[in-house]
């Protein structure tokens, strides 16, 4: 676990395995999603905008190499990176033919200074063909998946129009690991209908799951969602700032020490927000999780017990 903070980062795994800074680069492939193609549905997820539920700035007129060409240079400007990992984001990442998936990821792995490759795709998207493709790709560059499972409550998939239950999560992390393939989840913090015990129910899930990374999400409010227009018309409610932090905490409590964490917050994309505002200020969250943590002089795993 990081000196620098009382849970274990993915980003401080990134700088162990490589020796300098490694960064994230989102591309977008043109996917899309049977969840809007009309094989499972047409109107997507509540919570999923136009391009894909949280990828924003991505150069869509631009392909894969060109894409990871244009992000290395504004990654090494802002963040000083060094080396970079392949993000495939937006929408359902193995939602092709395993021969356009094995052509895309192996453009992107061949790519100077990528040293890594991220598929972020849905759970009913992994047939066994896909997952075989994808256990090829991961012997031949630092890999991972990531599951858009988003709640483990059967009630919440269904409210959100997700079109798949957690049982099709766990067979998904299931046979992905069985492939030796570490997994991240995505997991929405806030969803309407769950208590608090409900979200700290999932951390207890994921341990017994054997995930190896977790991205906590917050339930943000983009335009031109379905979500949008249900708080509009004041259906639903969104999180206060201080009640997020502290979810968090207890959440990290109970979470198995060994789980990467990939993300705690995110702020949605300052032209499309909607609710909560105050999530933009990212930095502000991450560092009252941190007091917060410090102040309970506790850390990630402090009340796991396996």
């Amino acid at each position: 676990m990081s000196s620098a903070k009382r849970y274990n980062t993915f980003s401080e795994e990134l700088k162990l395995i490589f020796g300098c800074k490694v960064q994230r680069i989102s591309v977008d492939a043109g996917f899309t999603c049977p969840n809007r193609d009309g094989s499972l549905g047409s109107d997507g997820c509540i919570f999923c905008g136009g391009h894909g539920s949280g990828s924003f700035g991505i150069r869509r007129d631009l392909g894969i190499s060109d894409q990871l060409e244009d992000g290395k240079d504004v990654m090494r400007r802002k963040y000083r990176a060094v080396k970079f990992m392949a993000y495939f984001q937006a929408y359902s990442n193995t939602y092709a033919t395993v021969e356009h998936l094995q052509g895309l990821y192996t453009e992107a792995i061949n790519v100077s200074d990528v040293v890594g490759l991220i598929v972020a795709t849905r759970p009913d998207c992994l047939a066994n063909d896909i997952l075989d493709c994808l256990q090829n790709i991961s012997s031949k560059t630092y890999f991972w998946l990531e599951l858009g499972i988003q709640s483990i409550h059967d009630s919440s998939l269904s409210f959100i129009n997700r079109r798949h239950d957690h049982a099709c999560s766990m067979e998904a992390v299931k046979h992905a690991r069985s492939r030796g393939l570490r997994v991240c989840v995505h997991v929405i913090l806030g969803l309407p209908g769950e208590t608090r015990d409900d979200m700290l129910a999932i951390a207890d899930e994921m341990n017994r799951m054997g995930v190896s990374g977790i991205k906590l999400h917050l339930l943000h409010v983009m335009m031109g969602t379905k979500l949008a227009e249900m708080y509009e018309r004041g259906e639903i409610t969104v999180m206060g700032r201080d009640e997020y932090a502290g979810l968090v905490c207890d959440f990290l409590e109970r979470l198995d020490p060994k789980i990467l964490i990939h993300r705690l917050t995110g702020d949605g994309g300052h032209d499309s927000l909607v609710a909560p505002l105050w999530s933009l200020k990212k930095f502000e969250i991450l560092n009252l999780i941190d007091s917060e943590l410090a102040r309970r002089s506790t850390r990630q795993g402090f009340r796991f017990f396996p």
